[in-house]
């Protein structure tokens, strides 16, 4: 793996975290886009429930943007048919598929149950190490995480260093009010998996449908029934590795 210096990307990071603290979605994106970090940046996108946000708010300042999709090999079939239909409504030209390297996978999850047994270890393996290796060509990159997701989500800076690179979060300030306002006003397309009970979607045997005391809860059926709430390709290489129980150098 290939880390820019982490010396640059940190002031770099607090400047535009300055400059775009009460700055709306789109200004940031424009700006991070077509200036700051024009041909250097790339947005990254699970294709879930919220994820036709950004992509619409991408495809109206640049369409050939790379979108960089981790395939884990365990999502829902639904998901990958939702994405390949939301490229095609919204004219993005550069969709990214990337996924774990099947050596990789024989190593750490021969029998394909690592996500029961160290859940940790099978997301490090199967999207924090091949996201990294796809982001390794951009100095920045664009997540749709928002604060209140809650968990580790709570205190989200529209802007932060992660592992040599900047990263923007420009709907940080976002409500679930705000994203379904956009939604209906853009006519955007829903995940199919929302319908049939589903709240924050991610691999399938990770991801339950919310019980009714859940429909409240952001990301509620994610990784039931353990302390678990991030996939790790939000914390950081070195910090993913370490509750994986892994080197951060790869798995």
């Amino acid at each position: 793996m290939s880390y820019l210096d982490p010396d640059l990307s940190g002031p770099w990071a607090q400047v535009l975290e300055d400059r775009f603290r009460d700055a709306p979605a789109e200004r940031i994106l424009e700006e991070a886009i077509d200036e700051v970090f024009a041909g250097r940046i790339a947005l990254v996108s699970s294709f879930g429930a919220e994820s036709a946000v950004l992509l619409h708010m991408v495809s109206r300042i640049a369409p050939d943007l790379p979108v960089l999709f981790v395939d884990t090999g365990k999502l829902f079939g639904e998901t990958l048919r939702y994405r390949d239909r939301l490229v095609r409504l919204l004219g993005l030209t550069d969709l990214r598929i990337v996924g774990p390297e099947p050596e990789e996978v024989d190593r750490h999850d021969p029998s394909g149950v690592l996500w029961r047994d160290d859940p940790d270890r099978c997301c490090f393996v199967r999207k924090v190490v091949p996201l990294e290796r796809a982001l390794s060509p951009w100095r920045a990159w664009i997540s749709g995480r928002k604060r209140y997701q809650g968990g580790e989500r709570t205190r989200l800076a529209k802007v932060e260093a992660v592992d040599g690179r900047v990263k923007f979060n420009p709907l940080a300030d976002w409500s679930r009010a705000d994203i379904a306002r956009y939604f209906a006003r853009h006519e955007l397309l829903r995940h199919p998996l929302e319908a049939d009970g589903f709240r924050s979607i991610g691999c399938m045997p990770c991801t339950d449908r919310v019980a009714p005391d859940e429909r409240e809860a952001p990301r509620a059926g994610r990784w039931r029934g353990q302390a678990k709430t991030e996939c790790g390709i939000h914390l950081g290489v070195r910090e993913a590795a370490r509750r994986a129980g892994l080197d951060s150098s790869g798995p």
